[in-house]
């Protein structure tokens, strides 16, 4: 009950704190999403980690878990989140967070978790290239570049799969770029694919359903040993009829939710919405994840009857002659010069 209420109040606390909320809050609705799609096939999990925790309310969603794991870099928040795992009847024992920056000084290294779940601040800076040490780092060192200094995404996707047990799942929400953009993205992301295929599914959430910002953002799932190893699930739940707008925010139903779960679970191609495709199409399109060039989500026009429009044109010819004549005949009768 505590924990609810508390839950609550910091739910409340993000919709009014503007840009900053993101850093700590994610949303309750993707916050099931994420939980749901790493417990996909399994019953209790031994361990759940979320290496950007915020508040912790992303990680208490995956229930049924024996530990906790977390790291946090803001003092404040990182005290938001023990106390939440504390209201939530969670034993001090049962949850390990700690209060660090993930990419300069990972404090749970020796660990390899059975779910991760995050949602790292989008295109954050970190030292990249400027800290010598990366190019040997174990959790970068194979993929030959960096993620830019401007843009850590990738560092944070490669810090992920490092954690991951062989048995694990990741789901992470991204900004859209990581599907598409180039230079040493592009080689990133072909690597996870290419060498370790390792993607499993990429899920397009509507625009502005985050505190704080209103660009569009996807989820990328990464899996180690996938059962389905030649093929990867796109769903696109960004159109109008996936969401309800409420207030300033865009925000998922609970029928939204149970649908891009079950298209996930299912693998399933649905017009205009999901599409099942293969390691050699990915391929063809350079290894660009880009969801519409899988999911086409093009409407068609109805077709246009060019008998009507040809006697709609008519009419309208024949009423222009017609007040033609009229307009003439009242200038006559004023005594001035008709206009043609």
């Amino acid at each position: 009950m505590l924990g609810d209420a508390y839950e609550y109040l910091i739910g409340k606390f993000a919709a009014g704190a503007g840009k900053t909320a993101g850093e700590f809050y994610t949303p309750q609705q993707v916050s099931k999403i994420l939980a749901k799609l790493v417990t996909t096939g399994k019953g209790k999990l031994k361990s759940v980690y979320d290496p950007t925790c915020g508040s912790g309310s992303l990680l208490l969603r995956v229930a049924k878990v024996s530990e906790f794991y977390g790291q946090e870099m803001t003092r404040t928040t990182y005290n938001l989140a023990r106390m939440n795992m504390i209201l939530h009847g969670v034993h001090y024992r049962e949850f390990d967070i700690k209060q660090e920056d993930t990419l300069e000084n990972p404090m749970h290294l020796d660990h390899r978790f059975e779910a991760i779940v995050a949602n790292p601040p989008f295109s954050a800076h970190w030292k990249g290239d400027d800290n010598p040490l990366y190019s040997n780092d174990p959790r970068f060192s194979q993929y030959g570049r960096l993620a830019p200094k401007t843009k850590a995404d990738f560092a944070f996707m490669q810090h992920m799969l490092h954690q991951l047990a062989d048995n694990g799942i990741m789901a992470s929400v991204f900004p859209h770029g990581v599907l598409f953009r180039g230079g040493a993205e592009g080689i990133i992301r072909q690597y996870l694919i290419q060498e370790m295929n390792v993607l499993d599914a990429v899920i397009g959430l509507p625009a502005n359903i985050f505190y704080g910002t209103t660009i569009p953002t996807c989820i990328v799932v990464l899996k180690k040993c996938r059962e389905q190893n030649d093929n990867i699930v796109f769903i696109d739940a960004s159109g109008a009829d996936h969401f309800i707008k409420v207030g300033n925010q865009n925000e998922l139903r609970e029928e939204d939710v149970e649908l891009i779960v079950e298209t996930y679970r299912k693998r399933e191609t649905l017009d205009k919405y999901s599409f099942v495709t293969t390691l050699a199409e990915i391929a063809e399109n350079d290894y660009n994840l880009n969801i519409p060039r899988y999911v086409d989500t093009f409407e068609e026009e109805d077709a246009i009857d060019l008998d009507e429009v040809a006697e709609e044109l008519v009419q309208l010819d024949s009423e222009l002659k017609s007040n033609e004549v009229s307009l003439i005949g009242f200038c006559k009768e004023l005594g001035i010069k008709t206009p043609f």
